[in-house]
């Protein structure tokens, strides 16, 4: 996968946020495909990650989206495997790491400026999709950080350098 074709997923991303999705589900959309999973499937599994996990202002969506791109990267299969989960838990901090030295935080309460994580009133309630929603929300910059941050991992493994450099060679 080239350069361009993962900066490509990076735009899918803050595309799919712009268009009304959460930003855990415009960050998991984007790259799903790579691990055999369709953007509908993919968008479902990660709807309830929207708000900070349920609008609750937690995690960031787009920081989880890290998180579950990560597991379909390189998680472990088998119970068993302790070294598997290790390594994808370093992959795991190391990228969200990297998310909160960005973003100064990984919790959606604090990107947003917000005390705690108290729900507001009706927080069960998703927020209707404005100009002046895009305005006051720094979310859409949140999810290009993640799907960068995604991008980045996915460019620096072996087997993805191994295959531009078979790819620049023809």
């Amino acid at each position: 996968m080239t350069d361009y074709e993962l900066d490509e997923r990076v735009h899918r991303a803050v595309d799919n946020f712009m268009a009304g999705y959460g930003c855990c589900q415009s960050v998991v959309a984007a790259f799903s495909d790579l691990y055999g999973l369709d953007a509908t499937m993919a968008k479902r599994i990660a709807a309830g990650f929207g708000g900070g996990v349920g609008r609750m202002r937690m995690m960031c969506g787009a920081v989880s989206g890290i998180v579950m791109l990560v597991g379909l990267d390189c998680g472990q299969a088998e119970g068993s495997d302790r070294e598997g989960k290790s390594a994808c838990y370093k992959v795991v901090q190391d990228l969200l790491n990297q998310s909160k030295q960005e973003n100064g935080s990984l919790i959606c309460a604090e990107i947003l400026g917000l005390k705690g994580y108290t729900k507001a009133p009706n927080s069960y309630v998703a927020s209707a999709r404005t100009a002046e929603y895009y305005k006051k929300r720094p979310c859409a910059a949140k999810v290009e950080s993640a799907a960068r941050i995604f991008a980045n991992y996915l460019k620096s493994k072996p087997q993805l350098q191994d295959h531009q450099s078979a790819e620049a060679e023809e």
